[in-house]
């Protein structure tokens, strides 16, 4: 099982950035999909996640209005579009997998590496 999030990098204020998650392995379309981020000396937190149909989204308190998560299914990837950033955007950005849509960290099974997102004002 193997999640490779991509399209982290350095953004303005304002900016807009997407960043995607390819699944490999034993990832399934079945499995909900999320988006988590940690910022440096925070504890990571939940920022989007889909269930396996893309019928049920949940979006984190920062998230709302601003960022959109969707997936492509026939790729099996998932991706999270970010408007609207800001400094406190910047954080390592993970994406995870598991049976069950959650907003709780400890429910995800399968994360892949993060992405490093960084926005100046």
């Amino acid at each position: 099982v193997q999640l490779q999030a991509s399209g982290g990098g350095l953004a303005q204020a304002g900016d807009s950035l997407r960043l995607s998650c390819a699944a490999s392995g034993r990832i399934f379309s079945s499995n909900a999909r999320g988006w988590f981020r940690q910022a440096p000396g925070k504890e990571r937190e939940f920022v989007a996640g889909m269930n396996w149909s893309g019928g049920v989204t949940y979006y984190g308190d920062s998230a709302k209005g601003r960022f959109t998560i969707s997936r492509d299914n026939a790729k099996n990837t998932v991706y999270l579009q970010m408007n609207s950033l800001k400094p406190e955007d910047t954080a390592v950005y993970y994406c995870a997998a598991d049976e069950y849509l959650s907003r709780e960290t400890q429910r995800w099974q399968y994360w892949g590496k993060g992405t490093e997102v960084t926005v100046s004002s």
